[in-house]
């Protein structure tokens, strides 16, 4: 075939693709036409395309070109009588099809009841002068444990209750060099603060922590804590206890009583358990206490110079309480039901 008879097919083609999309009334049978032209397998312009190397190696540039002329053509004509198929469908032809309907809006979603209580409980403190601080939630025994004055063989150390994490050799263990876990506290955030910073401090640390329990309706393996801390000269329980109250009463929206019962942490001397009396009830909140002078041994204070008080709240706590949740798996059900309510 030489150049020209190949280009005369080709031109003799386009005519009679156009001839036949023109002439299709509906989208069956533009589709016929077009997988009679443009099928990948045995369309016409693919049965010329196969003759192309009869044209000779120094004509082939001219009839390639020429080719891919003639494809983009048909193309544009089958995209343009489409388009006029799907315009007489707009225009009322396709009665399964009404332009005048309202479309569906789409679903815009809202802050996490959780995410929203995190928010106020910033809010709030703020106004009484905390910052907020983060760290990481993979940490080390040091941070975790250690600097918090809890010992090897206190039972808050225990594999069964955290989340240790392979190191080396694939042990996960507490004894095993470099060992790293979820944080069980956030806590292991005021070592890091006062660790790079000197008193005065008011800081409050908001984040997730994990604990290997078994899901029930006060229960989860992953929840958050808010931990306030406070270190500057002459910091008494008075100052605690005030900023406690105030805390609840923004949070509750009520003038809330607060009482503190004798309690042990080793990272706190003397400890507290808080409760809130809220709606006629005592409600325990969290714990409290002045911060145990191992504690700023550990961080490079001196406890003879500095003193300070710490309390840890739980977020889910807090947010179930104020919004008469019953049980805390609803809020990491992912039913758009439930939170849709907040």
């Amino acid at each position: 075939m030489s150049l020209q008879q190949f280009v005369a097919a080709l031109d003799d083609l386009a005519d009679d693709a156009k001839r036949a999309f023109d002439a299709a009334a509906d989208p069956d049978t533009l589709e016929e036409a077009r997988i009679k032209f443009l099928g990948a397998k045995k369309g016409l312009l693919k049965s010329i395309q196969k003759q192309i190397g009869s044209v000779g190696k120094e004509n082939m540039p001219t009839a390639g070109q020429r080719l891919n002329e003639v494809k983009s053509l048909i193309e544009q004509t089958f995209q343009a009588t489409q388009d006029r198929l799907t315009g007489d469908a707009v225009d009322g032809a396709d009665p399964t099809f009404d332009p005048t309907l309202p479309g569906i809006a789409p679903e815009i979603g809202h802050v996490h009841p959780i995410t929203q209580t995190i928010d106020h409980l910033m809010e709030i403190m703020g106004r009484m002068g905390f910052e907020a601080a983060e760290g990481p939630e993979v940490e080390d025994p040091h941070h975790n444990f250690v600097a918090l004055n809890i010992p090897e063989d206190h039972p808050a150390r225990d594999p069964l209750d955290n989340f240790y994490l392979s190191v080396g050799d694939g042990q996960a263990s507490r004894f095993v060099e470099g060992t790293r876990l979820l944080r069980s506290q956030t806590s292991t955030v005021q070592i890091r603060v006062m660790e790079q910073r000197q008193p005065p401090i008011r800081i409050i640390s908001l984040g997730r922590v994990y604990r290997p329990d078994a899901p029930d309706a006060t229960h989860f393996p992953m929840f958050h804590q808010m931990e306030g801390l406070m270190v500057d000269r002459n910091v008494t329980m008075a100052n605690l206890k005030t900023v406690l109250r105030i805390f609840a009463t923004n949070y509750l929206g009520d003038d809330v009583e607060i009482r503190f019962r004798p309690s042990f942490f080793p990272f706190t001397e003397p400890s507290v358990e808080v409760d809130f009396l809220w709606d006629g009830n005592w409600v325990e909140f969290g714990g409290a206490g002045m911060v145990d002078p191992n504690v700023f041994k550990a961080v490079g204070y001196d406890p003879e110079q500095v003193s300070g008080f710490a309390f840890g709240l739980g977020v889910e706590r807090l947010c179930m309480r104020r919004h008469g949740i019953t049980d805390i798996r609803d809020l990491y059900s992912g039913d758009l039901r439930f939170l849709r309510q907040f």
